[in-house]
């Protein structure tokens, strides 16, 4: 288990791909670890031999969230999941997508929760999710994972605050 940029990511994944291993990949801003993500980290590493956290840094958190997050920095952010059993590695990027790790890395599936299927087909809305159209170009795998109604960090936030 480490926290590792992404050159270092790489050339582990070299030796793991070399060892025949499969590498699952998701990404997120895991700002108040809850429940809920502990479940689907546990479900997105049981989809290959390997689990790698892309995580959003400080930056590109505010950039997506807004001006009040994220709750936690991220350098605690990625050692809490590093500390988690199901997390191989953890590399934090700085974009507000996270298009760049996945075409570097190239990991056999990629994992989001299903608030990202298509209305549609169920399949991966890539309007919301452009590293689907990556992961497509060299025949990866998207996985979708049943999303936890109810828990959330916003809804934890919202809580905190005596929010309805």
């Amino acid at each position: 288990m480490a926290v590792l940029t992404l050159e270092e990511l790489l050339a582990r994944c070299a030796i793991w791909r070399a060892e025949g291993r499969r590498i699952v990949l998701t990404n997120g801003v895991f700002d108040l670890l809850h429940a809920g993500h502990v479940g689907y980290l546990g479900q997105a590493r049981a989809l290959g031999d390997l689990l790698v956290v892309a995580l959003n840094s400080d930056a590109s958190t505010r950039a997506i969230k807004g001006p009040g997050r994220p709750i936690v920095p991220e350098a605690d952010r990625a050692a809490v999941l590093d500390a988690l059993r199901c997390v191989d590695v953890v590399t934090i990027f700085e974009e507000p997508t996270a298009e760049r790790v996945v075409a570097a890395v190239r990991p056999e599936v990629y994992v989001k929760g299903g608030d990202y299927a298509s209305a549609g087909s169920g399949g991966p809305d890539v309007a919301r999710l452009p590293e689907a159209r990556i992961v497509a170009s060299y025949g990866g795998q998207v996985a979708l994972l049943p999303y936890a109604p109810g828990r959330s960090t916003s809804t934890l936030i919202a809580r905190i605050r005596g929010e309805p």
